[in-house]
C-alpha cells in the first residue's frame, strides 16, 4: 500500500501541538532517557516503540477506566487505547527529530497506528504500539510491516493510506468527549 502524506511538508510531521506535546517535560525526560541508551535514530525509534508498546497498558486490555489522549498524560499515567498510545509514540519520535505520522485502519471501529520515516530508510513504515497479547505480535520493523492486526478487505476492513500530521478530528473528538473508557468504548469512531 502506498502511504500518502496529508501535508506535503515533512516539517509538519515533526511539529508539537496540544496532543503530540513533545516539548512537555515528561515527554522530554522519557525521550532523553531512551536516547541516552540508544544512540542512532533506528535504535532510538525501536526503543521508543517498545517503550510505548510494553510499558503503557492498553486500557481496554486492563479494564482501566481512564481516558488519556495527550502524549504527556499517556506517558505519565501509562495507560491509553491505541490512539493515545500512538500519540505518545509520535511525541517521543518527534522529540528526537524523527518524523512521525498518525494513520488508521478500520475494523469494527477505527484503529490508530504510527508511521515513522527514518533517515536513510525506505520511506514511511507503519508501526503499531497497541500492545501484544494472545494472537497479537506487533514488532518494530522497517523491512516490512508487522502490525497488531491484518486488514481483510473481504470483511469490509480498510487500511487508510493517509498519513496525518495531527490526530484525525473524528478520533480526537471521541477521545475528548469521553467521560471514561466505557463511554469511549461505546462512542469509538467506525469510519473516518
Amino acid at each position: 500500500m502506498e502511504l500518502i502524506q496529508q501535508v506535503p511538508e515533512l516539517s509538519a510531521y515533526l511539529a508539537a501541538d496540544d496532543v503530540i506535546d513533545h516539548e512537555h517535560p515528561r515527554v522530554r525526560e522519557v525521550a532523553h532517557r531512551l536516547a541516552a541508551a540508544h544512540g542512532d535514530a533506528y535504535a532510538y525509534a525501536r526503543a521508543a516503540f517498545e517503550y510505548v508498546r510494553d510499558t503503557v497498558a492498553h486500557s481496554m486490555d486492563t479494564d482501566d477506566p481512564r481516558v488519556t489522549w495527550r502524549a504527556s498524560d499517556v506517558l505519565e499515567q501509562r495507560t491509553g487505547i491505541c490512539y493515545a498510545k500512538s500519540h505518545a509514540l509520535a511525541a517521543l519520535l518527534r522529540a528526537r527529530s524523527v518524523p512521525a505520522a498518525l494513520c488508521y485502519q478500520r475494523f469494527d471501529v477505527v484503529h490508530g497506528l504510527v508511521a515513522v520515516r527514518l533517515p536513510g530508510g525506505p520511506g514511511w513504515v507503519r508501526q503499531d504500539p497497541r500492545g501484544n497479547g494472545p494472537g497479537v505480535d506487533a514488532q518494530f520493523r522497517t523491512d516490512r510491516e508487522q502490525l497488531a492486526f491484518t486488514v481483510r478487505p473481504e470483511s469490509n476492513q480498510v487500511d487508510y493510506p493517509v498519513l496525518y500530521a495531527t490526530p484525525h478530528p473524528v478520533v480526537l473528538s471521541a477521545l475528548r468527549a469521553a467521560r471514561d473508557r466505557p463511554h469511549l468504548d461505546a462512542t469509538l469512531p467506525t469510519n473516518l
